[in-house]
C-alpha cells in the first residue's frame, strides 16, 4: 500500500467491494477495480452468513488479526493502525496498532473528524457526543491512542471518529491511561514496537448517548492485549475494564486471560500461531505483565 493511502475493505451480501484509497497512489476506476480483486483475494472473502470467514493479516497485528464479528463491518487499514468499524454499533469492533517510539513526539491538539471512508449513516460525528460528558460523564476515548503517535506524519487519522467510541471520564483519565502510559514505557525500553489490539465490550446495556440522531450501542467495559514476539513464544498479557472502574484504580487488577477477552468480544486472537506450531503464547504472570509494572 503506498504510503499516505487509506482503504476500506468491506463485506456486504458475499461480495466483496473495491477498496477506496485517498491520497497519493488514487486509483483510476480500472485500478480500483484490480485492487478490490486483489484485496479480495488476499483476505480470502467468501460467502457466509453471520460472522466472517476471513483472516486478516496486518504488519499491526502479531500473528493475525482478531478473527470473527458481523461480515457487514468496515475494515480500514492505515499507516498507524487497522481497525474493524461496526456500522450498527457506530463503533471499532477492534483496533489493531504498534507502538513505536519511533512514533512519539510533542503533544497533538483533539481535533476530531469524522472518518472520510464512512458514509455518515455509519458512523457518529461530534453532534452526537453533545452534552454526553454532562450527562453520563464520558469523554470521547481514543482506542489507538493520540499520544502514541504523536510524531508520526498520520497522526492526524487516530483522530477520526471510526477511532473514537465514549469510555467513561474516570476509567478513561485514570487506568485506562495509566495503561497507555506503560505500553510506552515498554516499548521505550525494548527501543522496537509493542504490539495492541484493543476494544468495547458490550456484556450489560448502557445509556446512549443523549443527542445522538444515529441508532448504536454504547460500550459497558473496555479490554486491551499487549503482546511482543520472543524466542519460541508470544508474550502477552490481557486488561478487561468495566466503565465504572474508579479513577484511582490499578489496571494490574484488572488482568485477565486472553480467553477471557475472546469470550466478551467474540473474537479469536492469535491465529496465525495455527500455522506455527513451534511457537506458544505465554500468559505468565511474570512475562508481559511484570513488564507493564505489574508484580508476579
Amino acid at each position: 500500500m503506498p504510503k499516505g493511502c487509506d482503504t476500506r475493505v468491506r463485506r456486504s451480501g458475499g461480495q466483496a467491494l473495491a477498496p477506496l484509497a485517498r491520497g497519493p497512489g488514487a486509483l483510476g476506476f480500472a485500478g480500483l477495480i484490480l485492487a478490490g480483486l486483489l484485496v479480495a483475494g488476499l483476505l480470502g472473502v467468501a460467502a457466509s452468513a453471520g460472522a466472517w470467514a476471513q483472516e486478516i493479516h496486518s504488519a499491526h497485528c502479531l500473528f493475525g488479526c482478531p478473527f470473527g464479528g458481523p461480515r457487514d463491518n468496515d475494515v480500514i487499514v492505515r499507516d498507524l493502525y487497522i481497525l474493524s468499524h461496526n456500522d450498527r454499533r457506530k463503533f471499532a469492533d477492534w483496533v489493531a496498532y504498534r507502538v513505536d517510539p519511533k512514533n512519539f513526539g510533542a503533544r497533538r491538539p483533539r481535533r476530531l473528524v469524522p472518518d472520510p471512508l464512512l458514509a455518515p449513516s455509519e458512523r457518529l460525528e461530534a453532534a452526537d457526543y453533545k452534552g454526553a460528558h454532562a450527562a453520563l460523564s464520558v469523554d470521547r476515548g481514543h482506542q489507538a491512542p493520540l499520544g502514541s503517535f504523536t510524531g508520526a506524519a498520520d497522526w492526524q487519522t487516530v483522530n477520526y471518529f471510526s477511532n473514537i467510541s465514549p469510555q467513561a471520564s474516570a476509567l478513561n483519565g485514570g487506568p485506562w491511561r495509566a495503561l497507555e502510559e506503560a505500553v510506552r514505557q515498554l516499548s521505550r525500553a525494548r527501543r522496537g514496537p509493542v504490539y495492541v489490539v484493543t476494544g468495547p465490550a458490550f456484556q450489560a446495556p448502557r445509556p446512549a448517548l443523549p443527542n445522538a440522531d444515529e441508532a448504536h450501542a454504547a460500550p459497558s467495559a473496555y479490554w486491551k492485549i499487549v503482546a511482543v514476539p520472543a524466542e519460541g513464544r508470544v508474550v502477552a498479557a490481557a486488561f478487561l475494564m468495566d466503565q465504572a472502574t474508579p479513577a484511582t484504580a490499578r489496571f494490574c487488577d484488572y488482568r485477565v486471560a486472553v480467553s477471557r477477552v475472546a469470550a466478551v468480544s467474540g473474537l479469536a486472537f492469535f491465529h496465525g500461531l495455527d500455522a506455527r506450531p513451534g511457537i506458544v503464547l505465554s500468559e505468565r504472570p511474570g512475562e508481559m505483565a511484570r513488564r507493564l509494572g505489574c508484580a508476579g
